[in-house]
């Protein structure tokens, strides 16, 4: 017999279990979120939000240290007290957590610390973090476990020189040499940040380019930049194993194109992506279907095979981002209140923090060639920018993908300065069906970043006006 009942139980509080609670009690749902370690999830603690305040520290650590190339004098080289930028960082998590528990307070959500286990299509059975047993029943129950780092066998994590993710927003002290193995989003991510604190960056990759995925033209940009800052790049590589050297230090070998090469460096960061956290919930016993990858199938409604069990965010499939995963939570919380509602968005924009940024929403120019759409290109270089200029970030531009018979607007690839923030003007376009013509007829102020997606859609036209049309 059930301890307690709820409309809902939402396993997780990550960015996407979270949300889906808050609306859920928002909704007079009566909702449970059970999360077993950190409430706010990956994203919160150590994701989304401590790597972003890294990365702005070392960007304003960049830029301090070529202060006096623009006339600001006597600033000289800037040190780095890692501990206390430990500390700053860790007020911001802090800050954040304590307020994601105030809204699930605040919307009727009550919260338990626990771990959660799926025992049957309406009931979980939670050992909480005092040792207690209770067993909850539910009309509906959302899976939110989200995902964990992978880890290499021959590379097993000691949390000092061999580290994930998770130890390497959490450093104290900036390693003289870093070895990323993965050269994916978070590889090159926490490579750029550690490289502007003055590491000397190694990127090994297994694939033939960097960001797989990611527009080519958008990656050479950032290949070129951290080249440029000194970092070696490995591609169609794999790490073999390591030895540790008397010193101290990591002697890490690598296969490139069939020879084995040596690198000598300090600590290893690895960076080849995450695994959904699918098994020891129970969902197999309940009868939930698990694909071969770990992922949970879904249907337009976020529900699994067995209709009273929902699964959202990383969990249930790429990709793996905490803003997908907190508009499914919303999305699926309408659908159990019994709103009209389903996953019917346009596009899932996609940001990349590294130095210079990339972002993108919708079709690359391959993507919509393999449908049979015949297209026109637009871009705007930022070396052509005022305000790009001004800010001495002129590194990147905005490429414009349209239809080329009709217009309408197909995708949009930014890198350079703030690509993360000038996305979401794409994003919305492409939700509203705009056409090239409805973004470059747009005033957009000047001088600022965002008049290059108006040039951008501009210059895909023929007509744009601050650059030569093709």
């Amino acid at each position: 017999m059930a301890n307690k009942s709820y409309d809902a139980i939402v396993i997780g509080g990550g960015p996407g279990g979270y949300p889906c609670a808050i609306r859920l009690g928002q909704l007079k749902q009566k909702v449970v979120c059970i999360e077993k370690a950190e409430l706010g999830g990956v994203c919160l603690n150590w994701g989304c939000i401590p790597s972003k305040a890294l990365i702005a520290a070392a960007h304003l650590y960049d830029k301090m240290g070529h202060a006096s190339e623009i006339g600001i004098m006597g600033a000289g080289k800037p040190s780095i007290d890692a501990p206390k930028m430990q500390e700053w960082k860790g007020g911001i998590v802090k800050k954040l957590v304590g307020g994601v528990r105030g809204l699930l307070k605040a919307n009727g959500a009550e919260l338990i610390a626990g771990t959660a286990t799926v025992t049957g299509p309406n009931t979980v059975e939670v050992v909480t973090a005092e040792g207690t047993k209770e067993t909850l029943e539910a009309k509906s129950i959302v899976i939110a476990t989200g995902s964990s780092t992978i880890e290499i066998p021959t590379f097993k994590f000691d949390g000092k020189t061999i580290i994930g993710a998770k130890e390497a927003v959490s450093l104290t002290t900036i390693p003289k040499r870093l070895l990323v193995i993965g050269g994916g989003v978070i590889g090159l991510e926490l490579g750029c940040v550690y490289q502007h604190f003055g590491a000397e960056l190694t990127v090994v990759e297994a694939m033939p380019t960097l960001l797989p995925g990611t527009d080519a033209d958008c990656t050479a940009v950032v290949e070129r930049a951290i080249t440029k800052r000194g970092a070696k790049i490995y591609k169609n590589a794999k790490a073999l194993g390591y030895e540790r050297a008397a010193n101290g230090a990591l002697n890490v070998k690598i296969d490139v194109a069939g020879k084995t090469e040596t690198i000598e460096t300090d600590v290893v960061l690895v960076a080849v992506g995450m695994r959904p956290n699918s098994k020891g919930v129970g969902l197999e016993a309940a009868g939930v279907k698990i694909d071969a990858r770990g992922f949970v199938p879904t249907d337009t409604y976020g529900r699994t095979n067995v209709p009273s069990i929902y699964a959202i965010g990383d969990v249930s499939g790429p990709p793996l981002l905490a803003h997908k995963a907190t508009k499914e939570g919303e999305i699926i919380a309408e659908v159990i209140a019994g709103h009209k509602a389903a996953k019917d968005w346009v596009t899932i924009p996609g940001a990349i923090f590294t130095d210079p940024e990339i972002a993108a929403a919708g079709m690359t120019v391959e993507q919509a060639k393999e449908k049979g759409i015949e297209v026109k290109v637009g871009k705007m270089p930022f070396s052509a920018s005022g305000r790009a200029m001004a800010v001495r970030e002129t590194d990147g531009f905005v490429k414009t993908v349209i239809d080329a018979k009709t217009h309408q607007l197909l995708g949009v690839h930014i890198v350079g300065p703030n690509a993360s923030d000038l996305i979401s003007e794409a994003a919305l376009g492409l939700e509203m069906a705009a056409f090239a013509e409805d973004v470059s007829m747009t005033i957009h102020p000047h001088p600022t970043l965002g008049e290059a997606m108006g040039v951008s859609a501009a210059h895909a036209l023929g007509h744009a006006i601050d650059i030569l049309n093709k």
